[in-house]
């Protein structure tokens, strides 16, 4: 069945996009509000033909075995009798399976019949508490409910006398539970059909689609930013259009000035071996080289690994700044206090997975006046990986970032997608291990180029018929793309 969505300013422009792809056997399933218009969803009534016929095909069948004439009283002819019998017991195709569905309707009433009729004796002990039955299923097949079996509780005389009517209300929930996971799974289902049929209908949509999610934007922030995509808008124009969008919604501090230019408290976090030292060098020694040595502060939290501390000082001595280091939350204060008339002040913590349970107590220690957080993110990490790390080391205000190792990273999409979802501010790019040289400003221009370039093709890159496993849960997460400025 061939079933569209079209969106318009109002409900006649989407009936007459319809009727403009159905013609006049234009059948309308749904309409509903939006918040650019109307939304109507429709399909065409020979659609409905094979249906039609199926439903007057079942219903014949109905009548014949209705009218079917009484079998004659059988013959005492011993050489007809076996004929007698067939014809006697001759049964259609439809009325075999209507009888195989009310014996199977009535043994399992009479098994739920059995199970609760028992009669019922005093208890002697507390009653078990109920125990979650889970069902399970295969990872392709759809999502199953998961059944809770009602408690036992303890009951009176009359409850005792009918325990079906006990058992009759957790067994009607069951159902409705079951029809409510059904309804969710059809209208997801509608929901994918309807995406792909527009992908289908619109060429140049569905390769800029296939082009975003190989270069390693999410499916989500794809379909987004091609929703909002203008109707009849050709190939060149709609690379062109697409790449604007994500210039646009991709912040950095272009408008303004550079981190090591503005100065203040910097605190560098993220996840282990992403390269938060060798950064915190680097903005050390741009900020020596514009405003002298004296004006740089370095401070390392890194009590944890091998070296670290030494790690750091050695940076120092090459720009002629001290390293210091801080135990606890009390001693990084009277260093912040003692470094107070500094430019700029560079504080290195330990790297941690996001769920270490240590993270916490770093960012307490870091919770203090003027401290701002610069989250380093790894170019080449994966977008699974990027997601869980900033959600967990997203912090109040202002988010800011710095890209390391981009010279190292194989696509950056991922990257950008992430920056882009959460509203994180670039404030630079790292091209390599040099200090400081391998340092850029945060271009989102060239980022996005360098994101859109055709890699070479691998493994992980899918195909035009992966469309549809990209996009079977897209209405689950659809709201995440609602900020885009297009």
């Amino acid at each position: 069945m061939n079933i569209q969505r079209f969106n318009a300013p109002t409900a006649r422009d989407a009936l007459a996009k319809a009727r403009m792809a159905f013609g006049d056997g234009t059948l309308i399933l749904s309409n509903r509000p939006t918040a650019t218009g109307v939304e109507v969803v429709a399909t065409a009534e020979d659609s409905l033909a094979a249906l039609d016929q199926a439903d007057s095909f079942t219903k014949r069948a109905k009548d014949q075995d209705s009218v079917r004439p009484a079998p004659a009283p059988r013959r005492a002819n011993p050489k007809n009798q076996v004929e007698d019998d067939v014809a006697e017991l001759a049964m259609s195709t439809l009325s075999f399976q209507d009888y195989v569905r009310e014996r199977m309707l009535r043994r399992r009433q009479e098994a739920v019949a059995g199970k609760t009729a028992a009669p019922v004796v005093a208890p002697v002990a507390a009653p078990e508490p109920a125990q979650p039955i889970t069902v399970a299923s295969a990872p392709a097949a759809p999502r199953r409910l998961q059944l809770e079996t009602p408690a036992k509780p303890k009951a009176s005389a009359p409850e005792r006398t009918s325990p079906m009517a006990a058992s009759a209300p957790a067994l009607s929930q069951g159902i409705v539970d079951e029809l409510r996971n059904m309804k969710a799974l059809i209208e997801e289902r509608f929901d994918t059909l309807s995406w792909l049929g527009q992908a289908r209908q619109h060429p140049i949509q569905s390769n800029l689609m296939l082009k975003l999610i190989r270069a390693g934007y999410s499916p989500m922030l794809a379909r987004a930013i091609l929703e909002k995509m203008p109707e009849e808008t050709g190939a060149a124009e709609a690379v062109h259009w697409v790449m604007d969008v994500l210039q646009r919604n991709l912040k950095t501090d272009a408008g303004g000035a550079a981190i090591h230019q503005e100065g203040g408290i910097y605190a560098l976090v993220g996840a282990t071996g992403v390269g938060k030292t060798t950064t915190a060098a680097k903005l050390a020694g741009l900020c020596a080289r514009t405003h002298g040595p004296s004006s740089v502060g370095l401070i390392t939290l890194d009590t944890y690994r091998v070296g670290a501390h030494e790690q750091l000082r050695t940076y120092g001595r090459m720009m002629g700044v001290v390293a210091h280091l801080a135990h606890d939350r009390a001693a990084l204060q009277d260093l912040l206090n003692l470094l107070a008339a500094k430019k700029m002040v560079l504080i290195d913590t330990t790297g941690l997975a996001p769920h270490d349970p240590r993270k916490r107590d770093m960012l307490d220690v870091l919770d203090l006046p003027k401290v701002n957080r610069l989250q380093v993110l790894n170019a080449g990490g994966h977008g699974d990986t990027l997601e869980d790390v900033v959600s967990s080391f997203k912090s109040k205000g202002v988010q800011q970032a710095v890209l390391s190792k981009i010279d190292e990273a194989a696509k950056l999409g991922p990257v950008l997608d992430a920056a882009i979802r959460h509203q994180l501010v670039l404030r630079g790019v790292t091209t390599g291990q040099r200090v400081p040289e391998d340092w850029e400003a945060a271009d989102a221009s060239k980022l996005v180029r360098m994101s859109m370039r055709s890699p070479a093709r691998s493994a992980f890159d899918p195909t035009m018929a992966d469309m549809g496993f990209f996009f079977a849960q897209s209405s689950a997460g659809a709201h995440h793309g609602g900020h885009l400025d297009a």
